[in-house]
């Protein structure tokens, strides 16, 4: 058997080798980009939460934070930034790096505060690319047993009779209860008289011990005293009613048609994370919340799962921004 005899390449040899290494190179390269697709996450996950640790923020955060560590085989981490009115983790997350390692979870007051402030280092339109919806909650309209009303009709009928006396209480002003009833007002055309307080909790007292009529109050909040005997409950504030009371009305269809308050949270990521992060974001948020482990526990939370697409999203934020906006400029209020 003769062999081929061992030399120098020819010219021709050369040239021909090298473009076949060329044409390699630029298949290879463009198979890069999916291949680099499919390796997103390639680290841990940042999920800040604008809350202290054991807020209901927070809560929901380290179930979805939970759900996203299994589906997508990265851990994600919830860091606490409350402070500043939710303003300081909404800040931190705009100037994050839009690289799909920083998520924000958002909620109602970010849509309000778009307009209580007149001054932010952020803007929830432009600096956010919204990514999905992950729950939805309600408020109960609650008063104490000794206020002669039984229904919003029965409220509404008692506040025009008696104009500025009905007391309202609030988490402090700016916040969703404040604003929920200054909706509440403005629609039903009454005056009840706002009276702040330093978070939920001391409103909710007092509305029990009598200082003051009525409140808006968290549904998971207000529920067990409702169940005591120590309030009445009127009505919801959602589009529906809840599942978890439901032989109780909404405000919309108990005396005034088209009112609708939802408390929410939904997952943001900094503007510019390329879309394709957004989707597969979308994707195993989607996954997590049909989860019926996670829907157990937001039921158990008085909350429902509720997903949506990105430009579902985006346009329910946007509405959310301009409802605010009128009701925050007919109340007055503002924070500087």
């Amino acid at each position: 058997m003769k062999y081929a005899r061992r030399g120098r390449s020819s010219p021709g040899t050369v040239i021909y080798l090298a473009a076949l290494c060329a044409l390699f190179a630029v298949q290879n390269s463009a198979a890069q980009p999916a291949r680099g697709a499919d390796a997103y996450p390639a680290k841990p996950i940042r999920l800040i939460a604008p809350s202290s640790p054991g807020s209901g923020v927070d809560i929901v955060a380290r179930m979805v934070a939970q759900k996203l560590t299994e589906n997508l085989g990265q851990q994600v981490i919830v860091d606490n930034r409350s402070g500043a009115g939710a303003n300081l983790g909404a800040e931190i997350a705009a100037k994050a790096p839009p690289n799909g390692y920083t998520l924000f979870i958002g909620t109602p007051a970010h849509a309000i505060n778009s307009s209580l402030y007149s001054r932010l280092n952020y803007d929830l339109v432009r600096d956010f690319a919204p990514v999905s919806l992950v729950s939805t909650g309600q408020y109960v309209v609650v008063v104490p047993p000794s206020l002669p009303v039984k229904t919003i009709r029965d409220l509404i009928g008692f506040a025009r009779a008696k104009p500025g006396e009905l007391r309202y209480g609030s988490g402090g002003p700016g916040n969703a209860t404040h604003l929920a009833v200054e909706l509440f007002n403005g629609m039903a055309g009454i005056s009840m008289l706002h009276v702040p307080y330093k978070g939920s909790g001391p409103a909710l007292a007092d509305l029990i011990g009598g200082q003051v009529h009525l409140m808006f109050a968290n549904l998971t909040a207000g529920l067990p005293h409702v169940k005591s005997g120590r309030l009445r409950a009127l009505a919801v504030t959602g589009q529906r009613r809840s599942p978890i009371v439901p032989d109780l009305p909404t405000v919309s269809e108990s005396g005034l048609p088209g009112y609708v308050v939802t408390s929410y949270y939904g997952i943001f990521v900094p503007a510019g994370t390329p879309r394709s992060i957004v989707e597969r974001l979308n994707t195993e948020i989607a996954k997590a919340m049909q989860a019926p482990d996670m829907r157990e526990h937001l039921a158990s939370e008085g909350a429902d799962p509720v997903t949506s697409t990105p430009e579902q999203f985006a346009a329910f934020i946007r509405a959310e921004i301009d409802k605010w906006s009128k009701v925050v400029k007919a109340a007055k209020v503002t924070h500087d």
